[in-house]
């Protein structure tokens, strides 16, 4: 199949025709004119000789623009190379096989995008480096750093956007703070009445456009100054309170009336440093009637160290150490000095509140203990017992348990306070140590010598009578009645309960001798039982008569004998006599 013609091969043929066609035409026109033929072939060498210029011509421009060409591509390549190693962009990669002037354009076009992002990549990092300056200005922050001249990096440009953001937020925050201690220095000035006398102070309070430095140094320097104004406000505010107090005491010595110390202090208004110059007034003018009133308000002042020494229980010993308390020479002086003991009891008092607390419920659980501890001694309470016996052996347990719990922990605190101090701490005129333990000794003495006297008096009452042989005594029935039920019991012997001033008692019996046959004395089976029963209860009463625990008292009648009938011992010891 042939191959299809080439447009420019065929304007080439068609350009041939006509030059064809008009040297032909050229010819007949001289043939016409009669022009000889040397003169025609010189005619047609010019003729030759134009075209052959035109085309060179044309072929030597078309050259230099092709050579203008290749080197605008050269040169472009050159400024891209350049252009993308300033930007740290990859090479530029052109297409393959493409026409050198399609070549030029990609690479106008590469180039012209590249300068266009360089120039934004400039205009970008002018304003971060004005925003970053600015900021590390008020700051006072070094700023990031880029060298001069240089085109920033994709890299660099988001490094330095996020300093930027870091400062703005970090700006941000010591804002915040800074408001924060402009208003507390405000409202402490206006508190306590300050008047701002620093440079910094005045330029932190100033309304002025100007902004403030936010450096740390000066942030710092304002906390400081907060800080400086807070202690200065509690100790305004613990001077005030502590002329409050001096001026209520007054009050109470001089017995100023109540409307007038309502009104007074209806009248005190202002800031706290204008409240305390007030109550100095106030204080002063007391001051001067409290002169005027020596023998009253001394009067006053006792009777409150007295109730110190009360809370504290100071002994006639320690009270009689402040010789003052008893000296009736009135007197400033005198005055200052029961103030000054007054002071130093309840500053002691306080100090050691925890101390004296535990202290009174270490008393008052002793008290309860105590009062346990005769109810144990208490005969009259078997009668109508109906249970309370264990109920109140669990509560004496109880409360010895807490007692010496709350012992333990006094002495673990008082020897802690002593080794502090290097000094006893006296109750009564005696180390609280020493005070409990004698009061425990007091009651172990006592109830030693309780034991020993009931076991005394039970001696003597429990010595057998003699009776004459075979005499027997018939026991009188008696009707008892205990929580609404009858029984009868056979008494054998008259019991007798004498109380001592101690609250000790004693029981008296009448032995009976043991029959071993059967006789007319011996009481009919249907009283048999009743007999165990009132054995028993007799027992149990001299069991508790002449022990002080419940527990002991229990524990024995519980016992049994060897004996099969199943009898209590109690009753097999009164049987035997």
């Amino acid at each position: 199949m042939p191959r299809t013609p080439r447009k420019s091969e065929v304007l080439a043929s068609s350009l041939v025709s006509s030059v064809n066609h008009a040297l032909g035409k050229l010819l007949d026109i001289w043939h016409q004119i009669g022009i000889k033929e040397e003169m025609q072939l010189e005619r047609m060498q010019a003729v030759k000789q134009h075209i052959e210029d035109l085309l060179n011509e044309m072929i030597t421009e078309e050259c230099q623009l092709k050579e203008r060409i290749e080197s605008s591509i050269e040169r472009r390549k050159k400024e891209l190379t350049s252009l993308r190693n300033e930007l740290s962009l990859d090479p530029y990669l052109a297409e393959e096989d493409i026409s050198i002037l399609q070549m030029e354009k990609d690479l106008r076009l590469a180039l012209d995008a590249t300068l266009k992002e360089k120039n934004e990549r400039l205009e970008e990092l002018k304003q971060l480096q004005q925003q970053d300056e600015k900021l590390c200005a008020e700051l006072f922050t070094t700023p990031y750093y880029i060298p001069t001249g240089s085109i920033p990096s994709r890299l660099q440009l988001e490094e330095l956007k996020e300093h930027v953001r870091m400062r703005s937020d970090e700006k941000k925050q010591r804002l915040e703070v800074f408001l924060k201690l402009r208003n507390e220095i405000r409202q402490y000035n206006e508190e306590i009445g300050h008047t701002p006398d620093s440079t910094l102070e005045k330029e932190a309070l100033s309304d002025d456009e100007e902004p403030f430095c936010l450096t740390n140094k000066n942030i710092e320097a304002l906390q400081t100054l907060v800080n400086k104004l807070q202690l200065k406000k509690e100790s305004v505010i613990s001077t005030r309170e502590a002329l409050k107090e001096k001026v209520r005491l007054l009050w109470n010595r001089l017995r100023w009336p109540l409307e007038k110390q309502e009104q007074c202090k209806m009248n005190i208004k202002g800031s706290i440093t204008q409240e305390v110059t007030m109550w100095e007034e106030v204080l002063l003018r007391l001051e001067e009637l409290k002169k005027e009133n020596l023998k009253g308000v001394i009067g006053k002042v006792r009777q409150e160290l007295d109730l110190y020494w009360e809370k504290c229980l100071y002994s006639t010993e320690q009270k009689s150490a402040f010789h003052p308390y008893y000296d009736d020479n009135f007197t400033e002086d005198l005055l200052n000095q029961h103030d000054e003991e007054v002071m130093k009891m309840k500053l002691f008092y306080e100090k050691n509140k925890a101390l004296y607390d535990g202290i009174a419920k270490w008393e008052a659980t002793w008290k309860q203990f105590m009062e346990l501890e005769k109810k144990s001694t208490n005969p009259n309470r078997l009668v109508n017992r109906g249970g309370t016996l264990l109920k109140e052996e669990r509560e004496r347990s109880k409360i010895h348990k807490l007692l010496t719990k709350l012992g333990e922990d006094l002495k673990r605190s008082i020897e802690s306070w002593e080794k502090e101090q290097g000094c006893n701490f006296l109750i009564k005129g005696q180390r609280f140590l020493d005070y409990m333990a004698n009061q425990w000794e007091q009651h172990k003495l006592k109830k030693e010598q309780e034991r020993l006297t009931k076991k005394e008096d039970s001696a003597v009452l429990k010595t057998p009578m003699k009776r004459h042989a075979g005499s027997t005594t018939q026991t009188p029935l008696k009707t008892r009645k205990l929580h609404g039920v009858t029984n009868f019991t056979v008494l054998r012997a008259a019991s007798c309960i004498s109380l001592t001033s101690t609250g000790t008692a004693a029981v008296a019996r009448t032995p009976i001798p043991v029959c071993k046959t059967p006789s007319k004395s011996t009481p009919p089976e249907s009283l048999q039982p009743a007999r165990l029963q009132e054995d028993k209860e007799n027992q149990q009463t001299s069991k508790s008569i002449n022990q002080f625990s419940y527990l002991d008292f229990t524990k024995d009648l519980s016992k049994k004998t060897s004996n099969t009938s199943g009898i209590f011992n109690s009753t097999v010891n009164e049987n035997r006599y």
